[in-house]
């Protein structure tokens, strides 16, 4: 042997493992939560704002009085009275019955990231190629990678994923002999950067995907939590064919029951179900139960409007606090909706290698290399305001605009340290500077 591990196993692993790596965002999470912490790194909504005990009530009436059916085995593809009420939902964004949306191409999954998992089973081979915004949703990074898969980024600017940049990023593989299998985007309030696609955008996207024969994967978690007006109309609200959407109740009511959902094309539903039951033989029938009797007794739609109100305060403190105190050399987007806010860094610094001194002055972020496949975005990093009050969220960007200070102050004094330096934005600017290419 040439060297030890911890890991007594390492030779008996299955190659796919190689490519597994622990996510940014989860190892954050045990400093993130501790109470002197001002948290702007996580993506957790604010189950506050629920009417909790309404809520209590009626999962305690689902176990006592319909247990029997509840605590029980389900079917593989989920009830279908939860499928009906999904496209009840959908029919808010325009996904309705005119464009093809049927209970019967719904698959219930354990939350959007089951669903992100289940397409990459049933399409990617090992060496395939998955386009994807640059920055990108790292727990789909962390699927993709884990079906040995090779995520391409593609450019974006204020107005989303750039379609030019997307014609030649499938040309340039094409050349090269590589396999494109689909696009995955988050055209709606985009996670990291909170930027959406526009309406001219998505047509154009769309037309270029279905030229090139490639599959487009619509991931859309926050597309309800707008703040400025009616956002743009789905993907597959424009196409039915080869456009898979994915959502999940876990923005929109309650993440730890662990519900989302794929509509797909109908030859491919009973795929998906098969591979849904190899995983986890059906979904939890307790959680379905609680959130189709959610949709069907309680005043959702209401309670969306409280949740829309509640994040828009808190995105406002933000971005006010942001422009108040952070250094000159900052930038950042403004969101119209979602969770997040997506920062770049004043020239030289590093959101990874700063990210040790951030803790120790009690905040915490998320570095912008969690967000890309090849560990770019040093000079980025993403803040999340769904969760901390607005008065918290405040003090969290004065801790942080103090630790950035102090990193310039060191450049000045002892120049560049470490090497990898991130990038700035346009000056002035409220979209994404270079290292969103």
């Amino acid at each position: 042997m040439t060297g030890t591990t911890l890991d007594d196993y390492t030779d008996r692993y299955a190659r796919r493992v190689r490519g597994m790596t622990a996510s940014e965002i989860r190892a954050l999470f045990a400093v993130a939560s501790r109470p002197e912490v001002v948290s702007l790194a996580g993506g957790a909504p604010y189950i506050a704002a629920l009417p909790l005990d309404a809520v209590g009530e009626m999962l305690g009436r689902l176990g006592s009085e319909h247990g029997v059916t509840t605590l029980q085995y389900g079917i593989g593809q989920g009830t279908l009275e939860l499928r009906e009420r999904i496209c009840e939902v959908m029919s808010l964004s325009g996904i309705d019955a005119a464009c093809g949306a049927s209970p019967e191409d719904v698959v219930v999954t354990v939350g959007g990231q089951q669903a992100l998992d289940l397409v990459a089973r049933l399409f990617l081979d090992p060496g395939d190629v998955v386009l994807a915004e640059g920055p990108t949703y790292v727990g789909a990074l962390g699927v993709f990678q884990a079906a040995q898969a090779q995520v391409v980024h593609v450019p974006m600017d204020e107005d989303g994923l750039i379609p030019e940049a997307l014609e030649t990023a499938i040309a340039d593989l094409a050349r090269a002999g590589q396999r494109v299998k689909f696009l995955y985007t988050i055209p709606t309030y985009q996670n990291p950067t909170g930027v959406t696609l526009s309406e001219e955008r998505r047509e154009r996207v769309l037309d270029i995907c279905e030229r090139a024969g490639l599959l487009v994967v619509e991931d859309d978690p926050y597309g309800q939590l707008g703040f400025e007006g009616e956002a743009p109309a789905p993907l597959r609200a424009r196409r039915r064919d080869g456009v898979f959407y994915l959502s999940t109740f876990s923005k929109t009511f309650a993440p730890g029951l662990r519900v989302g959902w794929i509509l797909a094309p109908h030859a491919v539903r009973d795929k998906l179900v098969i591979a849904s039951e190899a995983q986890i033989l059906c979904p939890s029938g307790f959680a379905q139960a609680a959130v189709a009797t959610y949709l069907g007794t309680m005043p959702w739609r209401q309670q969306l409007k409280v949740y829309r109100e509640v994040y828009r305060e808190r995105r406002d403190a933000l971005l006010d606090a942001m422009a108040d105190l952070m250094p000159e050399g900052t930038n950042w987007t403004t969101p119209a909706g979602g969770l997040f806010v997506w920062a770049t860094l004043p020239d030289g610094l590093d959101s990874k290698a700063m990210m040790p001194r951030a803790v120790a002055a009690r905040v915490a972020y998320v570095p912008g290399t969690g967000f890309y496949a090849d560990g770019t975005g040093t000079g980025a990093m993403r803040l999340n305001f769904s969760f901390p009050p607005p008065e918290r969220i405040r003090e969290g960007v004065r801790r942080l605009a103090g630790v950035m200070e102090q990193e310039i102050a060191m450049r000045r004094v002892f120049g560049a340290v470490g090497g990898a330096a991130g990038r700035r934005g346009r000056a002035g600017s409220d979209v994404p500077g270079p290292d969103l290419a």
